[in-house]
């Protein structure tokens, strides 16, 4: 599916991969924030993504005007979880807004897990 935006000057069509780019870059700009996990994750263990894969640990629904964004994160151990998952909420909301355009009907946390500076879990 792709977003569709109107106009004066005519239509723009976002597709879903590049607003979960988008939101998943901005939420690893968050403290506390390790990195993103795979959206299918097998026998409980959690992998890290790099970077340059920020966006398969996020998924975008667009249903009329509705985009939902779901977000499958890995947090910093010793962090308080809640606060940073509220502060990925606001900065993916507030990203997507004012850079996109596009406002963000709801937004979804999934803590796949916790892992110590090195990495280990």
């Amino acid at each position: 599916m792709v977003k569709e935006i109107n106009t004066e000057l005519g239509k723009i069509f976002i597709a879903e991969e590049v607003i979960e780019n988008i939101a998943g870059l901005s939420a690893m700009e968050c403290y506390g924030l390790v990195g993103m996990s795979s959206k299918n994750m097998q026998d409980g263990i959690a992998d890290l993504l790099g970077l340059d894969n920020v966006s398969k640990g996020v998924s975008v629904e667009i249903e009329e005007d509705e985009v939902k964004v779901f977000l499958n994160i890995i947090v910093e151990y010793g962090t308080n979880i809640y606060e940073v998952a509220n502060n990925i909420i606001e900065r993916v909301k507030y990203t997507l807004k004012n850079r996109v355009g596009i406002e963000v009907e709801d937004i979804e946390i999934n803590v796949q897990g916790v892992r110590i500076g090195n990495g280990t879990e």
